[in-house]
């Protein structure tokens, strides 16, 4: 559908909701999906239409070289890297092929439990109402539930919060003795304060059960090239993972874009303090509407809960759109206490986020 197949705006909104991209084609603004607005420079997009017969016309290169231009952008060994279209296509290699009984913290990003087979997932509830994960009470449910693989994502989706390093070091040491591999999403980090020193990509050498995933898309601008990888010193989870993937599953543009991107570091480093500047201003912005609980963000989108007298996530979330042409998420999906009370907010410009402040003003005030 386009923009012109619409004969209301709620009818516009019924099919947007239903869909998982694309949105640039329909005209609204997008305060769903958690991407850097800064990220790629236009240089990028300069060398892709300069070489797009190249890149069309033949085939990509196959994992090993992919896993050797991820290496160079992270400082990291070859060996230790599986590249991915997307970390969607690693999670659902791990969470539907390779884990026997996998448990995550929730809420959070649902991919991980939808993609594994009936059975084979344990929810564990984060405290609330702070969303706080406990990891020693964490560890225990999963050694009582003897699984084998444990998800934490941080900062997590939805609620944007981080879990401490020395937090995830002592979890793994827990999990490790009852050989549990511990995965660590950091899809977010670059968005968080000092990603570089509170990242645990440098510690997988010391802890073999530990393995991180990241999605490139969020932090790096690049949903639509569909890259993400695996980082972990367990060879042998690591190739276990590599046999779930195609020999070319990285497309022409997404090979060119790592190997562009080391000539890029500063440009990023900037975008993402951009980004966190924005974010910074949303948070204060969205801390003076009265009776909304705002969470402090650690990624680039703010987690709020709505309060009782006004109406649900879903209805406000759909009137805003309906209204205003702004499109944020509703967490009624989210497994989570009152999660029809709660939205998910991205960060986008300061003149944006300050349009959807003053526009979510409006449609609480006018459901009042």
């Amino acid at each position: 559908m386009s923009q012109s197949d619409y004969a209301t705006q709620s009818e516009k909104y019924e099919f947007i909701s239903g869909q998982h991209g694309g949105y640039y084609r329909h005209n609204f603004i997008d305060h769903a999906y958690l991407y850097n607005l800064y990220f790629p420079p236009e240089a990028v997009f300069t060398n892709f239409k300069n070489q797009i017969h190249d890149l069309v016309l033949n085939y990509p290169v196959a994992q090993d070289v992919l896993a050797g231009l991820i290496g160079r952008i992270i400082d990291q060994p070859t060996e230790k890297i599986v590249v991915g279209n997307g970390a969607a296509e690693l999670i659902k290699i791990v969470s539907g092929h390779i884990s026997c009984k996998l448990i995550v913290p929730v809420p959070s990003f649902n991919e991980y439990a939808n993609a594994a087979p009936s059975g084979r997932v344990v929810e564990f509830p984060l405290e609330f109402p702070s969303f706080q994960l406990d990891v020693d009470a964490f560890a225990a449910e999963a050694i009582k539930v003897h699984a084998d693989v444990a998800v934490v994502v941080t900062p997590n989706n939805p609620t944007s919060m981080l879990v401490h390093k020395s937090d995830l070091i002592r979890l793994a040491k827990k999990l490790e003795a009852h050989d549990c591999v511990l995965i660590i999403d950091e899809s977010f980090m670059d968005f968080a304060e000092d990603p570089v020193h509170i990242s645990l990509e440098r510690e997988t050498e010391d802890y073999r059960n530990m393995v991180i995933f990241k999605s490139m898309s969020k932090a790096y601008g690049i949903c639509g090239l569909r890259i993400g990888y695996m980082l972990t010193a367990n060879t042998t989870f690591a190739e276990t993972v590599k046999n779930g993937v195609h020999i070319w599953n990285i497309n022409g543009f997404a090979e060119e874009f790592l190997r562009l991107l080391p000539h890029y570091k500063q440009e990023f480093i900037e975008s993402c303090k951009q980004v966190r500047t924005d974010r910074d201003s949303l948070y204060e912005k969205l801390c003076r509407i009265e009776g909304v609980t705002v969470f402090k963000p650690d990624a680039n989108f703010v987690f709020c809960r709505l309060p009782d007298y006004v109406q649900s996530a879903p209805e406000i979330t759909k009137k805003l759109f309906i209204k205003h042409n702004i499109y944020i998420k509703d967490c009624a999906g989210k497994t989570q206490p009152d999660s029809d009370r709660y939205i998910r907010i991205a960060s986008r410009t300061e003149a944006e986020n300050s349009t959807l402040v003053e526009a979510l003003i409006d449609v609480i005030r006018a459901g009042n």
